[in-house]
């Protein structure tokens, strides 16, 4: 993290503890990212505070506490191919790039693509790939992944998706109706079926078939 000062670097830490984010390796690649790059206008000088901010097309930028922990549950190994669904502002897919060697990235909205693209080629993120496509169906083309997260919620983990993932591969999915609380769950891959843990109610926008309005 290049922007905020020491203060506010330390503050944003403490507050990443404080919320159940101890893995060493998700904290230092939150501190190598400076959420402020993915935060624009009105909303740039809440950055380093841990709430959800208002992005482009209706989207949100998740709070920095939610997106240490699903990253955390992911596991995510160094030589790990990882796919995002829902690029979003990019903070999570940039996060991801400095603990797993491949990142691939889809977002049904044009816009909010473009705009991640910039802030990856300012940030030198080299292996990051981020697609428009319709994430609900994943990408087929590079399947299989050892690594998947979903940053909208489903109403069940997706068919498409899980079978995109590799065996013993994980996937972290926010579960449950669009208007409600929904829960984050871990989904673990195996020979005889994936086996769920249920990790902390969250609230995530819906995922969405289709492309964007923009898109």
């Amino acid at each position: 993290m290049t922007g905020p000062a020491a203060e506010t670097k330390m503050q944003f830490l403490y507050a990443l503890r404080s919320k159940g984010v101890t893995d060493g390796r998700v904290l230092s690649a939150m501190e190598q990212i400076d959420r402020g790059a993915f935060v624009r206008g009105l909303f740039s000088e809440r950055a380093y505070e841990d709430m959800p901010l208002p992005i482009a097309c209706g989207q949100t930028i998740s709070q920095p506490s939610v997106v240490g922990l699903m990253t955390q549950a992911l596991q995510v190994s160094p030589r790990d191919k990882v796919l995002e669904v829902g690029t979003g502002s990019g903070y999570q897919a940039a996060i991801l790039s400095k603990l797993a060697r491949r990142i691939y990235t889809v977002d049904r909205h044009i816009r909010l693509v473009r705009e991640a693209r910039r802030v990856f080629e300012e940030l030198q993120l080299a292996n990051i790939t981020a697609f428009t496509a319709d994430g609900s169906h994943g990408l087929p083309d590079q399947a299989p992944f050892d690594r998947i997260i979903v940053t909208a919620a489903a109403e069940d983990p997706p068919g498409p998706l899980l079978a995109q993932l590799k065996i013993g591969g994980i996937m972290v999915v926010p579960v449950g109706q669009s208007d409600t609380v929904q829960t984050l769950i871990r989904v673990r891959r195996t020979e005889s079926g994936p086996v769920y843990d249920e990790l902390r109610p969250v609230r995530f926008v819906p995922l969405l078939e289709g492309l964007g309005k923009d898109g």
